[in-house]
């Protein structure tokens, strides 16, 4: 038996997995990606985009911290546009059509002339674990690979089974054999093991469409990019299509409800509530007479739609029927079908903030194993694992966010404290800072860390901060510019149907007004500097909602004091006092690190709270008594 030496494995080749294997080999740690088919990875086995309210917001952290996703779709955009641009900068959201083929292909690539990486096409079938600590994995042909450190990423591949109406069928993905061994494997270390599901759309070839009868989305007519180390583009050659479901459509998928497994009890496990299929919208909104469905491009060099917002399991004769009833899908032809997907997952709630298992130490676990849905939420749980394997090695303390920091955070936070009944999907909603996470300024938040830990270069960084100090300069130019009520100024504030100026006032206060834009002054303000567009972008954000910014700041210091409030190690919950047994069986189950996580935890009430505060303070005390003597 031959053994390999390194020093951290990742197991799976996706979104996760990739972003695990760079930040670790970029960090300086000898580490192997094993995956069973190289040439599937960062497949994106659903849609062919990045981004989105939430998702796009946490491509932006994982390059501010020094990960791959936002350069990687840069290389394979072919479609992008700024989404929710009449609300508030909060709610901007970037998202892309991809490449599929491309995103593949240039992440192999990245992956490949990596320093530090070896790729190794194998299906792992066991963890090796000794005194809880793992020690490596074995894999199909004997083979085993030794490491202090394990990455689990295996995505839907765990036990995973497909169905297509009344056809099951063993699979990871359609057309990839499932991990069978290694989901036993993982149930005898003792792990709490779910299943959860999820369905994808058909896909259709794009000359038998109609697309004359569709209302055409055309991409975004300024320069995009998700890294902040790109410039952007403008991408003319795709347009996304929108049509809709009809009464026809909802009739043909009724009559074929007692053949959709997600519907008739064939499957037991949850489905994602946000991205409900095509027939269980019909059946929870009866009210909906018609149902969006866009037709996005999955690259330059294929015929392939994929429908957003069809995602069905119904069988494949009536997947055909339905489409045929929705305009401009007459006579449109299905090359792929849709189908559901049934897996294994670890409840996260097993997990530490760092992604490490609490009863395993060396073995990391991350994205749709946790229980989340999505290519963002995947890749920033990889970048995170990655990370954290490396400064678990060095003897360094993990790095852990927390949710006034990054969209990442708050993801992690909601697993570990709430764990799944359902696959998580992040939204803005779910973030309650988050006029302070928005997607542009995801660089001042993060770049910082990413440097600290050697995945943010010297020049990026030196750059970095000299767009910080721009926008500190340019602020306070700002402030000090003093704009009189002249005949100029006031004929420009009438164009703009704002009120005229009756004194004088500085630049900065009158950018406050919601119809002023900071290029619209221009005119007013002669000695203006020549500045890049992500600064001015900056500065106008922070002068027109500072005070907004200042509020929810205030409101952060009240919830850092929780977070700060420390919970010692190893506590038995069971021998303290005044916590309700439920209490007790909670806080022992997740292990809070700090008060504000406890007080997170589902269940949890005030009086358990008030009662662990006076536990830990008796403890507090008794500590200090014992050190004096």
């Amino acid at each position: 038996m031959k053994h390999y030496q390194y020093d951290v494995i990742v197991v799976g080749g996706g979104h996760a997995g990739c972003e695990a294997a760079l930040a670790a080999s970029r960090m300086g740690a000898k580490t192997l990606l094993i995956t069973s088919n190289i040439d599937n990875i960062a497949l994106m086995p659903c849609n062919p985009s990045i981004g989105g309210p939430g998702k796009g917001h946490v491509a932006r952290e994982i390059d501010a911290l020094g990960g791959e996703m936002a350069k990687n779709a840069d290389k394979a955009t072919i479609h992008i546009r700024m989404l929710n641009t009449s609300k508030g900068p909060a709610m901007w959201a970037l998202r892309a059509q991809i490449d599929k083929k491309l995103y593949t292909q240039e992440m192999i690539h990245t992956l490949q002339i990596q320093e530090n990486l070896d790729l190794k096409q194998e299906m792992v079938t066991k963890l090796i674990v000794n005194n809880f600590q793992v020690k490596g994995v074995m894999v199909k042909s004997g083979l085993e690979f030794s490491s202090p450190t394990v990455i689990l990423t295996p995505g839907t591949f765990l036990n995973g089974l497909i169905y297509i109406g009344k056809t099951i069928y063993s699979a990871g993905r359609a057309g990839e054999i499932a991990s069978i061994d290694l989901a036993e494997s993982l149930k005898s270390l003792g792990l709490k093991v779910g299943r959860l599901n999820t369905s994808t759309p058909p896909r259709i070839d794009r000359r038998t469409v109609d697309f004359s009868q569709m209302e055409e989305q055309k991409s975004a007519d300024l320069p995009l990019a998700f890294s902040f180390e790109n410039e952007g583009k403008i991408y003319n050659n795709f347009s996304v299509f929108m049509t809709r479901t009809n009464q026809k459509t909802h009739k043909v998928i009724q009559n074929n409800i007692n053949r959709v497994p997600l519907l008739n009890g064939t499957i037991q496990s949850a489905a994602i509530r946000y991205c409900p299929s095509v027939e269980d919208k019909i059946i929870r909104f009866p009210e909906k007479n018609s149902h969006q469905i866009f037709l996005e491009p999955e690259g330059y060099n294929t015929e392939e739609i994929y429908l957003q917002g069809f995602f069905t399991s119904l069988p494949a004769d009536a997947q055909q029927e339905a489409l045929h009833t929705i305009k401009g899908l007459e006579k449109c032809k299905i090359i792929r079908y849709g189908y559901a997907i049934e897996y294994d997952i670890i409840y996260p709630n097993q997990l530490k903030y760092s992604l490490e298992t609490k009863i395993i130490k060396g073995l990391f676990l991350a994205g749709q194993i946790n229980g989340t849905s999505g290519y963002e939420e995947a890749a920033e749980q990889g970048l995170i694992a990655g990370i954290n394997a490396v400064q678990l090695i060095s003897g360094k303390e993990p790095l852990i966010l927390d949710r006034s920091e990054a969209y990442i955070a708050v993801e992690i936070d909601d697993l570990v404290t709430k764990s799944v009944t359902e696959p998580y999907r992040l939204r803005t909603g779910l973030a309650e800072y988050r006029l302070l996470l928005r997607q542009d300024n995801a660089d001042l938040r993060l770049t910082p860390y990413g440097y600290k830990l050697g995945l943010i270069s010297e020049q990026r960084y030196q750059k970095f901060l000299k767009k910080k100090e721009l926008i500190e300069k340019e602020k306070e130019r700002l402030r000090e510019v003093i704009i009189r009520p002249t005949e100029e100024v006031n004929h420009l504030l009438s164009k703009l149907h704002t009120t005229p100026l009756s004194e004088a006032t500085n630049l900065a206060t009158l950018l406050t007004r919601p119809e002023i834009t900071y290029s619209q002054t221009s005119s007013i303000d002669p000695n203006r500097p020549k500045l890049p567009t992500e600064v001015t972008e900056q500065v106008e954000i922070q002068i027109k909602y500072a005070g907004y910014i200042k509020r929810q700041e205030i409101q952060v210091k009240k919830f850092k004091k929780l977070e700060n409030y420390k919970i010692p190690k190893g506590i038995d919950y069971f021998k303290l006092h005044g916590i309700s047994h439920e209490g007790k069986e909670r806080f022992s189950e997740i292990q809070p690190i700090s008060l504000g996580q406890a007080k997170r935890i589902p269940g949890i009430t005030p009086s358990d709270i008030t009662a662990l505060m006076i536990n830990i303070e008796k403890m507090k005390r008794t500590t200090k008594r014992i050190a004096r003597h």
